[in-house]
């Protein structure tokens, strides 16, 4: 008879099936050259690199990227547990300017989850550490859907 798994080893090894299971489709976060640095339960830490199309008439990253980083981040975070988990909103301050070449990073960290519903923070800095924006993710689990079917059956 086998010993049973370490429950942190097995939560890792469920994050990182789910990582892989949705970054394979994720179309948004592979188009826009996101990384997947870390994964964790509750946990997720991505980068991306600012490229020319990414900067707006002021010559700095467009709002609405250093958002979609901090979104796929957050997205990552909360299906780390295997259950579909979708944002039921979210909030971002953007604190700092980032330009071409910066090399932003999002690290997520579950704040709360309770139920059905969870709360995660999420930090964007660029290559030198400075904070470039905060992010606050509220969730909310689909009841009885995985993100990686097989995994949910062996349970």
């Amino acid at each position: 008879m086998s010993e049973p798994l370490d429950p942190r080893m097995e939560a890792q090894r469920v994050a990182e099936a789910v990582r892989d299971t949705m970054f394979a489709n994720d179309r948004a976060s592979k188009g826009l050259g996101m990384r997947i640095d870390a994964i964790g339960p509750g946990t997720a830490t991505l980068s991306m690199t600012v490229r020319e199309d990414m900067l707006n008439g002021f010559d700095i990253c467009h709002g609405g990227f250093v958002t979609t980083l901090a979104d796929s981040c957050f997205a990552f975070a909360c299906n780390s547990h295997n259950e579909v988990t979708v944002a039921s909103g979210f909030a971002i301050d953007i604190v700092a300017p980032s330009r071409v070449g910066d090399v932003l990073t999002a690290s997520a960290t579950e704040t709360s989850l309770a139920g059905r519903t969870g709360v995660y923070d999420i930090r964007i800095t660029n290559q030198r550490d400075e904070l470039i924006a905060v992010f606050r993710g509220r969730s909310y689990r689909i009841k009885g859907k995985p993100v990686v079917p097989e995994l949910a059956s062996a349970r």
